[in-house]
């Protein structure tokens, strides 16, 4: 569920008939009507289907972290054989230069066989026979050395081919079951990614009310600037406070910024922070902001919404509404009832010696849709902080868009709230 997408119909919608602004929320439902018997049975159906996907996921994932060990252990043995330790490689190595020493020990047999033949074809006629048979002695002993030095060098040869084709042997297999290891790794991956996309689909088509809950001890207050110049920002503080008895896991919310002239917010840019996220950043559509702490009884925490307007914006009206929303570590989760909003005038620059001109906008109404009071609890932002986003709490990580949503009807309900007054104060003056 897009939130953004949701606030922009349902906004620009509000600024032009604020009648259909206010019954956006029950647009979402069906349009025919169903039994609770029926709605019962359509729950539960839904349910199974999303454990069964959970359980695909969780399946899939075994399946691609053993993809990945099996690759990485394919991986080293490749590695492994370019060692020059490996037991393969060393026989190898060792078996062609035994190979190689037998090959020259053989051209030197056969050298001396030859220089001993040599000598035995030039003794003189005249020489004497013991000369005769020291020559060919010579010649019998070098004959077989040469045999000798042939038959091991024809087998140091054989043992040599023998290790080398040992070793690539291996380098093959190796190299094929890395392949089959990286094709087997990437199948997995595709299955794990087609897994969670069919959970968070079927996540998303349950009812919000089966997972989160109006909550009035989620109370939110929101306070700011009167005036913002064009060119410039200001910084609002968005306070969520817990007025319940019991802790809450994580507290968070969503916000929005635009302009009630003209439903346009092509001139405002809508940014936040926190003492834990202390850098300005951008509201994620579908995990809005969060504290990454828990909430204890009676403590607030602050959230800063900086409205940068542009210098090219007219002068006019603008607004930041917001919703809080919480998710606990079991899974259950909630937004407040009534959201908070703040006005606010948008102010051209004036020239050097001259003040701004436009209108103050507004009235910086710092109290929540319906008029009631949201005082901030003393104590400060308070809380155990304990990691995470909303989004990656509780028990599935889909889960908290549903709360958000839920946090963005709230907003759209206080949005609306502003903009039937303004309709009904112009149409009374």
């Amino acid at each position: 569920m897009k939130i953004r997408r949701i606030l922009a119909t349902a906004v620009a919608a509000a600024v032009t008939t604020p009648v259909v602004l206010l019954s956006a929320a029950p647009a979402f439902a069906d349009t025919k009507p169903t039994t609770p018997a029926q709605t019962q049975d359509q729950n539960k159906d839904q349910n199974q289907t999303v454990e069964e996907l959970r359980r695909a996921v969780t399946k899939a994932q075994a399946a691609y972290d053993a993809a990945v060990i099996a690759e990485g252990k394919a991986q080293e043995a490749v590695e492994a054989l370019d060692n020059a330790d490996h037991p393969l490689r060393k026989a190898a190595t060792d078996a062609k230069k035994a190979s190689e020493e037998a090959a020259a020990a053989k051209v030197l047999a056969d050298q001396k066989l030859a220089d001993a033949q040599k000598a035995l074809a030039e003794l003189p006629a005249d020489a004497t026979p013991e000369k005769k048979t020291e020559a060919e002695k010579a010649v019998t002993d070098a004959q077989t050395a040469a045999d000798t030095a042939k038959t091991n060098a024809e087998a140091k040869a054989t043992e040599a081919k023998t290790a080398q084709k040992a070793y690539d042997d291996a380098s093959v297999a190796a190299f094929a079951a890395l392949a089959d290891a990286q094709k087997t790794k990437k199948k997995a991956a595709k299955e794990l990614d087609a897994a969670k996309k069919a959970l968070d689909e079927a996540l998303e088509e349950l009812p919000g009310e089966q997972e989160c809950k109006d909550d009035k001890n989620l109370v939110t207050s929101l306070t700011g600037p009167k005036k913002i110049t064009a060119g410039t920002s200001g910084v609002f503080t968005f306070r969520i406070t817990n007025k319940g008895q019991t802790e809450l896991g994580e507290v968070g919310g969503y916000a929005e910024a635009f302009n009630l002239d003209d439903a346009l917010d092509k001139y405002l840019k809508l940014t936040w922070s926190s003492a834990t996220s202390p850098k300005w950043q951008a509201i994620d559509e579908e995990k809005g902001f969060s504290s990454l702490s828990s909430l204890k009884p009676g403590k607030s925490f602050d959230f800063k919404l900086k409205v940068a307007v542009d210098a090219k914006a007219p002068a006019g009206d603008g607004i930041v509404v917001a919703g809080g929303a919480y998710m606990n570590k079991d899974g259950s989760c909630g937004w407040s009832e009534e959201g908070s909003y703040a006005e606010f005038g948008i102010v051209k620059a004036g020239k050097p010696g001259k003040p701004g001109t436009g209108s103050t906008g507004g009235n910086g109404n710092t109290s929540p849709q319906g008029g009631q009071s949201n005082t901030a609890v003393t104590g400060g932002t308070t809380g155990s902080t304990t990691g995470g986003n909303l989004a990656n709490t509780g028990s599935n990580s889909s889960t908290m868009p549903i709360a958000l949503a839920g946090a963005a009807a709230v907003v759209l309900g206080a949005g609306a709230m502003v903009v039937v007054r303004r309709r009904k104060a112009g149409a009374d003056a």
